[in-house]
């Protein structure tokens, strides 16, 4: 099996984290931003826009989620989500990924035949953007989980961390140390999703 392989296949949701990981903060740092700089964007756009919170900053996010998600849920299913949100609270830190809709209008402007897939072609680099960092940490050790809460926090993280009202919240990767593995994962047949020509 290739390496490559191994990786993609040990890149699974990881629920059960904590804050003791084995590699520091400046490399999480580093990593993360030479997997950004290097994952592909229609154009060369690099539309991509990040954000990393670590400990107290991570915590702060999952606080503030549950502001907005509280009166927005059923009481009796807010325990359930409460202690969710807890354990995203007790991991080491989170990804938070957002698109630049000034570079996509910029480029809708500029290619104006192809102004309605820039749109698309941003959504799609932030994709492959999530998918890169996520892959990338779990080779380095890391257990990560993706999360997608906008746009009910997006208000309250563009205010704590003074977020310029053009990047748009995509997704948030929860990272941190594996304390449990995932659950066996279910495939359907290929039969079903592949079809090969000769």
């Amino acid at each position: 099996m290739s390496e490559f392989l191994s990786v993609l296949k040990n890149r699974r949701s990881i629920y059960a984290l904590s804050r003791e990981v084995n590699i520091s903060e400046e490399q999480i740092e580093n990593l993360i931003k030479e997997v950004v700089k290097h994952s592909p964007t229609a154009f060369n756009s690099q539309t991509q826009r990040i954000v990393i919170l670590f400990d107290n900053a991570n915590e702060k996010l999952w606080e503030l989620t549950e502001e907005a998600l509280k009166p927005l849920t059923p009481a009796e299913a807010f325990p359930n989500t409460q202690a969710k949100l807890n354990s995203f609270a007790n991991a080491k830190g989170t990804v938070l990924f957002f698109e630049d809709t000034d570079v996509v209008r910029s480029l809708q402007e500029q290619f104006a035949l192809y102004a309605e897939n820039f749109p698309i072609w941003s959504e799609q680099a932030s994709g492959l953007t999530q998918s890169n960092v996520w892959m990338a940490l779990a080779e380095a050790g890391l257990g990560a989980n993706l999360q997608h809460y906008n746009p009910v926090i997006d208000e309250k993280v563009q205010k704590e961390w003074d977020i310029p009202a053009h990047w748009q919240l995509r997704a948030q990767l929860v990272f941190g140390a594996v304390e449990a593995p995932a659950n066996e994962k279910e495939f359907i047949d290929a039969e079903d999703r592949f079809k090969v020509y000769r």
